[in-house]
């Protein structure tokens, strides 16, 4: 599966191995709204967003996309596209309001249905526990910096494997942990929008005991062929020029932005430069005997979100920062040539670079591309349609990296567009469109981009032009 198929097809296509898996990606708070319905209580995000000047225009995900109303129009979307996979996250104030307790009937019943309709459809669905929408009643008692936080998060875990264990193959713990670490207790720009950088090094703490504990309990509850993952958000980070204070730079935001999260999850062990950079804000005691041994639980695959690459030089960066104490050191240097709606650059090599680094750190691990997409000013124009061809041409390049990267020898797996449909954009609110579907919120009626019908071709073909 990680060789490319090499049999004679058309000479203007780039093709992936049989049976890789072309999907795209959701998350709950992004795109369900019904946010007071059938028992769901309030998330940190649902409290963050009621905020003012938190979210731009005062944006909430109390309708969304309107997903739990229309659950069988986007999967009939889904297969328009032809995608063999859908990624979504199950949100944990629907199924366990309070964040501890018994699970409530009316939410599992949601995903439930959403899971069979998926596989009416020939869709395999792939479940992320935790996409950052906490009960905000375990954020009072705490949070992510909360030590006990961890051990409610694998209950929930338990209580969803056990409802859904036969009807999801494919599990993921977290999506993202350092963006619930850093932007929700560090910089403060993610809900629940704390601002301690010893907060946001206990949450990234406990968010791995959490996704150890959780390991446990899916092994438990889960039949036996079931695959189990996380997925991080790693940086493709460069130092900006040769100078060894660039270099340090570099050193000092992958041991904060990577390592934090790979050396305990796949080596069993905390990064000693990071312990180190860290002496002035913590002295780790929070990470208890026995910890790191239950973080490293064995996983099936790994998922990788990548956007953009991060070029650091040596220097200092504004506070508050999601750095916990780097940014004393380092500054962040603007990449040139064309950059998203996000203002991000854009630059593919990024992604090779990544998953060329996976393949020799973790040889024998298969991977998986759980988010790529960018964000365009997209509208519809008089007579209806979207045309995205800058999106198109970004998933191109992106999609050709992991072409390179699997002739190169890295075991990818699979592809997840970020993302089906327009949706809250967390900070954002409505403001930035990532969505290959086009969603108008007054009327929440959906229009395939340009390049929805350039990723369906993509899939039905098995790959892309040349």
């Amino acid at each position: 599966m990680s060789a490319l198929d090499t049999r004679p097809r058309t000479a203007t296509t780039l093709r992936f191995p049989e049976g890789f898996r072309w999907g795209t990606a959701t998350a709950a708070y992004q795109i369900e709204g019904a946010a007071t319905e059938d028992g769901r209580t309030p998330s940190i995000w649902d409290t963050f967003s009621r905020t003012p000047g938190k979210v731009c225009n005062g944006d909430t995900g109390d309708i969304a996309a309107d997903h739990y109303h229309r659950v069988s129009e986007d999967i009939a979307l889904m297969r328009r596209l032809g995608v063999t996979d859908y990624r979504f996250s199950i949100a944990w104030p629907r199924v366990q309001p309070t964040g501890r307790g018994k699970a409530a009937r009316k939410g599992l019943d949601f995903y439930r249905r959403l899971t069979d309709e998926l596989r009416d459809a020939g869709i395999r669905p792939v479940a992320t526990l935790y996409h950052w929408d906490m009960p905000q009643e375990l954020e009072n008692a705490g949070g992510w910096p909360h030590r006990e936080t961890a051990y409610h998060f694998a209950e929930y875990v338990r209580l969803v494997a056990e409802a859904l264990g036969d009807r999801v193959g494919t599990w993921t713990t977290l999506n993202e942990p350092w963006c619930t670490a850093f932007l929700g207790y560090g910089s403060g720009v993610h809900a629940p929008g704390r601002t301690s950088a010893v907060d946001s090094l206990r949450a990234a703490h406990h968010l791995n005991l959490a996704h150890g504990l959780a390991v446990g309990a899916l092994r438990a509850a889960l039949p036996t062929p079931a695959e189990v993952s996380v997925t991080l958000n790693l940086h493709a980070v460069r130092a900006h020029t040769d100078a060894p204070g660039d270099h340090d730079a570099a050193r000092r935001i992958d041991a904060v932005g990577n390592r934090i999260f790979l050396d305990p999850l796949f080596h069993g062990r905390l990064p000693e430069d990071l312990i180190h950079d860290t002496a002035a804000i913590t002295d780790w005691s929070f990470v208890k005997d026995g910890d790191l041994k239950t973080v490293a639980a064995p996983l099936d695959t790994l998922g990788l979100n990548y956007y953009s690459p991060t070029t650091v030089a040596a220097g200092t960066s504004e506070s508050p920062s999601p750095w916990a104490g780097a940014e004393q050191h380092v500054r962040f240097v603007p990449a040139p040539g064309p950059r998203t709606a996000m203002d991000w650059p854009v630059d593919a090599d990024g992604l090779h670079e990544l998953l060329i680094r996976l393949r020799d750190d973790l040889p024998g691990l298969p991977l998986v591309v759980t988010e790529n997409g960018a964000a365009y000013n997209d509208y519809a124009d008089p007579s209806g349609a979207v045309k995205d061809p800058e999106r198109t041409a970004y998933l191109h390049a992106h999609l050709a990296a992991v072409h390179r990267a699997i002739k190169d020898g890295a075991d990818v797996r699979g592809y997840f567009l970020w993302s089906l449909l327009d949706n809250f954009e967390w900070a954002y609110g409505y403001s930035k469109r990532f969505g290959i579907v086009h969603v108008d919120f007054a009327t929440q009626r959906r229009t395939f981009k340009s390049s929805a019908h350039w990723y369906a071709d993509v899939i039905a073909r098995g790959g892309i032009p040349a």
